[in-house]
C-alpha cells in the first residue's frame, strides 16, 4: 500500500554531484604514491563507501599504509575537484521538491568535512532538513545514518526514499525497509541496482525529478 512521501534522501556522489571521475583519478593518485595497484574499475566500485571501508577493500594487504593513503587521496580530490558542481537538472529538482513541501537530506559516504565543502561549494546547506556522512556513523550498506536521519526528522520509514547510484545505497535502504529509486548515472549498473528492488531505476535527472513529483503529485491528490 502506498504512504504519502514527506521526505527523499540522496546519496552525493554520483547521484547530485559529478564527481565519480575525479574520486576515481584522486584513488589512483593515491595508489600510484605508494606503489599500489588499483584498475580504474575497482576504484570506482567502492564510490559510497566510508573512507576506512574503501582503504579496507581497495588495500587489504597494506593496513599500515591506509592512513597516508587516505590522506593523499583526500589532497588530490580537494585540490582538483573545486570545478566539480550538481549533474544538470539538480538544482532544479531540489528546489521543486522542496517548494512541494518535501523534507530533502543526505546520507553520504563522504566524511563530514568533505560534505560540508560540498554543500558550501554547491550552497546548498540551507535545502537540506538533515545529512549524515559516514565519519560521524557507520558506513553504508549499514542502515544507521538512515535511522538517524528518520529519527532527525520524525519521519517514519515508509514515508520516505532513497535515491541512490550504487548497491550500497538501495541495500541500506532495504536494510531498514525504505523505498529506494536507482539512477544510472553514476556508478552501479541497472542489473546490479535492481537486486534491491528499487521502485523505479531511472537513467537521467530528468526521469528522476518526474518520478519523484509524481509521488508528491499522488500524494496532493489523495
Amino acid at each position: 500500500m502506498n504512504s504519502p512521501i514527506k521526505l527523499v534522501i540522496f546519496d552525493w556522489d554520483g547521484t547530485l554531484f559529478d564527481s565519480v571521475g575525479q574520486i576515481v583519478s584522486s584513488l589512483q593518485f593515491a595508489a600510484q604514491q605508494f606503489q599500489q595497484p588499483l584498475t580504474d574499475a575497482d576504484a570506482k566500485s567502492i564510490i559510497g563507501l566510508g573512507l576506512p571501508e574503501v582503504a579496507q577493500r581497495l588495500f587489504p594487504s597494506v593496513p599500515e599504509l591506509h592512513a597516508d593513503i587516505l590522506q593523499a587521496y583526500s589532497e588530490h580530490y580537494v585540490a582538483n575537484s573545486v570545478e566539480d558542481a550538481w549533474f544538470e537538472g539538480v538544482a532544479e529538482m531540489l528546489y521543486s521538491l522542496k517548494d512541494e513541501g518535501i523534507k530533502l537530506a543526505v546520507a553520504t559516504g563522504k566524511s563530514r568535512k568533505g560534505l560540508d565543502r560540498v554543500l558550501k561549494q554547491t550552497n546548498s546547506l540551507e535545502l537540506f532538513h538533515a545529512t549524515r556522512a559516514a565519519s560521524e556513523t557507520r558506513s553504508k550498506p549499514d542502515p544507521l545514518m538512515l535511522a538517524e536521519i528518520l529519527t532527525e526528522t520524525g519521519i517514519s520509514a515508509h514515508e520516505a526514499i532513497m535515491v541512490g547510484d550504487t548497491s550500497y545505497d538501495l541495500e541500506m535502504a532495504m536494510n531498514i525497509a525504505m523505498p529506494s529509486v536507482g539512477v544510472t548515472y553514476g556508478v552501479h549498473t541497472p542489473e546490479t541496482l535492481a537486486q534491491f528492488n528499487p521502485l523505479s531505476i531511472v537513467k537521467d535527472v530528468s526521469s528522476l525529478h518526474d518520478f519523484l513529483l509524481a509521488k508528491v503529485q499522488w500524494k496532493e491528490a489523495i
